[in-house]
């Protein structure tokens, strides 16, 4: 008899792709598993025009109710983009079973039709609009064009090109709209994910834009007293993509950032050593921390630590202090 296995995801094309590529690899991995793939209607994605900050921020906005769904017992699993979930507070009761390998991590530019990076360049980004959601490459992109005007810009991978391309402005809380975008700034990995990998007009190094904590690897998260399930996702856990995942959120955890800090973190693995390099940044992009350690592999959790301590002793708090809302 088969063994149901029931997994939980937002509706985006996205994060539909990353869930299939889950059930995909559970299927190969355990025979005789029937994996269900059960779609949510996240507040994040009802709300195309609010900021994230009213709903909790990323996690309240795109993770909450897939996280109720699994400690209820109604689902086995919830599939998340590791970036969305909150990195300074735990979830009683659940634990992160499986991360994927990790796909390209790093940010890209996608520009509309008649805007060049030779022009944003020349410019500084004078004139131009460059739409995101996220601080940290909102902060970037002042950092490296410091005249440009950054604009909210919401909605999923493909909603936000598609709104890019035709030029629509971006609804606001209150009523307004900003835009139309010039550029957009998004995940290389979600335009790979969702078939628009050949609108990438330029792709960021990490020195030029470092990603965010836990960018480009896909989560699978459990009940923590869940021990088939466990075992089941064991079977597809990256042990690579794990321990960066640790490290990187570790930052987050001694640094107590919140949805609205500018942090970023990244880490790379070369045979048994770690290197980890973490930044934070003022909402202007003007002033930037920035902190690296390398140490043991297999001691991912540590190394984070020593990073989160080392931008503290930087000045990193009274940074993230500022960019609180009030």
């Amino acid at each position: 008899m088969a063994t149901r296995f029931r997994i939980g995801t937002r509706k985006s094309a996205m994060a539909l792709a990353q869930t299939e590529e889950i059930a995909r690899r559970l299927t190969v991995a355990v025979p005789g598993l029937d994996v269900e793939i059960v779609k949510f209607d996240t507040t994040g994605d009802l709300d195309q025009t609010s900021k994230l900050l009213p709903h909790g921020g990323k996690g309240g906005a795109f993770v909450a109710q897939i996280r109720a769904a699994v400690l209820s017992g109604e689902l086995q699993a919830a599939m998340h983009s590791l970036k969305d979930m909150p990195g300074n507070e735990d979830t009683p009761g659940l634990v992160i079973g499986a991360t994927l390998s990790r796909d390209p991590p790093s940010d890209a530019l996608v520009l509309r039709e008649g805007v060049t990076l030779e022009a944003l360049r020349q410019s500084r980004g004078k004139g131009f609009k460059i739409g995101t959601n996220a601080v940290r490459r909102a902060a970037y992109a002042r950092r490296l064009f410091p005249d440009v005007e950054v604009i909210h810009f919401r909605g999923a991978a493909d909603t936000r090109v598609r709104k890019l391309d035709n030029g629509e402005k971006q609804r606001l809380p209150d009523g307004g709209a900003v835009g139309p975008a010039d550029a957009l700034i998004m995940a290389r990995s979600g335009l790979n994910r969702v078939g628009l990998a050949h609108r990438i007009a330029y792709e960021f190094t990490a020195a030029e834009m470092l990603p965010a904590a836990g960018q480009g690897i896909v989560a699978v998260e459990c009940a923590a007293q869940d021990w088939q399930t466990r075992q089941i996702l064991s079977s597809i856990d990256d042990a690579s993509a794990h321990a960066s995942a640790d490290a990187e959120r570790e930052v987050l955890w001694v640094l107590n950032s919140h949805c609205n800090s500018p942090v970023a973190g990244f880490s790379t693995i070369a045979g048994d050593r770690m290197s980890l390099t973490a930044s934070v940044l003022d909402l202007s992009g003007n002033t930037i921390i920035e902190a690296s350690h390398t140490g043991p592999a297999n001691r991912p959790r540590e190394l984070g630590r020593a990073v989160g301590l080392d931008l503290l002793a930087k000045g990193a708090a009274e940074i993230i202090e500022r960019s609180r809302p009030r």
